[in-house]
């Protein structure tokens, strides 16, 4: 190897040439060098790697113009950074025969291993757990059922259709449960939220969910040929203005969400780019909440929401509870004086009212398994084959009915009486 060094800025141009075992000396050994600008060239520089390093293959990139695999300061790459950064938790295909080693896929869990993808890919409500006959008041079915057709006939009528429909009444009404009777009854498959999901701690995470849970449903129509419909039960819970209850950035997004759906239902877009084919099929929207009138006006106006109140009367309760007592042998005219008995009540107090009857029964039955001491041992760690003891369910008479219905109310009169709120904070107004 030959090096050719120059030094200049008036200290006297000199040129000459060096082996590699000379060239390493110069830079390596310590000596004083008169200050002097040196340019070298080299046609080949000492390599800090051991001599076998001209045998090694160059790493290879997965492109010369590819920034992925640049480094950053802490030697991370794009890919590092993008996995660490992203919030996409779907490792789904991680686990699956084909994509990852035979080893960790096996066959004992059979080919796909995630054993809940099906589940998690599955965000649409089907209803086989409501078994039984059950009563529908229909003026409630009228108009939800009327609303939905309305919205799949859009395209065909000369009016403005409201895409959401708005059920406010009482608390325990049975909004959300009458609501699933008719989509049952209807074979509507919807993609169902709640409050809860109208908030989170990403800016703008609600109102994309919002948007992806209804292209899911719009996706149901076309896939699968079912109708669906988007429904958020509880929705004056997450958008409602209570006293001086903070608006966050969320509640804004989730506001504008709906009002744009509410406008442009067949264009939906959550972040990708517009393309013309990219056309949603229109499905309706059905909310639940107590009070409408905690949410922002401009969402609730005519034209996008339509409103309905649900406040059942006297007979739609009668019928009501008497389907829900029909398989306990109770006539129709005892579920009339049990209603009489205890009016102005929402229908889930009858529910609970037919619940609290059981607990006397389910006493009886901790004791036939050994006690509250084996409690545990005879629920969850018993034998495959060890069966737990018959639980009997109580024989339900109008007076244990009633008997339950009156330790309720002493329930609510307490709340109402005791107040112990104010106890607790009694010194607050001194």
């Amino acid at each position: 190897m030959t090096c050719a060094a120059h030094g200049g800025r008036g200290y006297g141009a000199k040129s000459y040439e060096m082996t590699e075992s000379q060239a390493q000396n110069f830079f390596t050994s310590p000596k004083k060098i008169s200050p002097c600008l040196i340019t070298v060239s080299c046609s080949k520089l000492p390599s800090p790697v051991d001599d076998n390093s001209e045998n090694q293959e160059p790493k290879r990139r997965l492109s010369q113009q590819s920034s992925w695999e640049a480094k950053d300061s802490e030697g991370k790459d794009y890919l590092y950074r993008l996995g660490k950064e992203a919030d996409n938790m779907n490792i789904a295909v991680g686990a699956r025969a084909g994509v990852v080693d035979s080893l960790f896929a096996g066959n004992f869990l059979g080919k796909d291993s995630d054993i809940v993808f099906d589940y998690r890919q599955k965000v649409t409500r089907s209803f086989e757990y409501l078994q039984g006959d059950y009563y529908i008041a229909p003026l409630f079915m009228d108009k939800v059922v009327c609303h939905i057709v309305k919205n799949y006939l859009a395209h065909l009528l000369n009016v403005k259709v409201p895409l959401i429909l708005g059920i406010w009444g009482g608390k325990g009404q049975g909004k959300s449960f009458q609501t699933e009777l008719i989509f049952q009854t209807m074979g509507v498959e919807p993609v169902i939220m709640s409050a809860g999901e109208l908030e989170s701690e990403r800016a703008g995470e609600p109102g994309k969910l919002i948007r992806e849970r209804y292209r899911t449903a719009s996706q149901v129509v076309k896939n699968q040929g079912k109708m669906s419909c988007l429904m958020i039960n509880d929705i004056d819970a997450g958008l409602g203005r209570f006293g001086n209850t903070q608006m966050t950035v969320n509640n804004q997004i989730v506001v504008g969400t709906l009002m744009n759906l509410s406008d442009n239902p067949t264009r939906v877009s959550i972040g990708q780019d517009w393309r013309e084919s990219d056309i949603t099929n229109r499905v309706p929207i059905i909310v639940t909440g107590n009070d409408l009138s905690t949410i922002y006006a401009p969402l609730i106006r005519d034209g996008r929401m339509e409103k309905f109140y649900w406040q059942p009367n006297r007979e739609d309760i009668v019928n009501i509870v008497h389907r829900m007592y029909e398989k306990d042998g109770i006539s129709r005219d005892e579920v009339v004086s049990i209603v009489k008995r205890f009016p102005n009540q929402a229908l889930d107090f009858y529910g609970a009212l037919r619940s609290r009857t059981y607990d006397r029964s389910i006493s009886k039955w901790v004791d036939d398994i050994g006690g509250i001491e084996n409690l545990g041992k005879q629920l969850l760690r018993r034998k495959k084959d060890e069966k737990l003891p018959v639980f009997t369910p109580p024989e339900q008479t109008l007076e244990a009915l009633l008997e339950s219905g009156y330790s309720l109310i002493r329930e609510q009169q307490l709340i109402m009486e005791t107040k112990l709120s104010k106890e607790y904070m009694k010194n607050i107004d001194d």
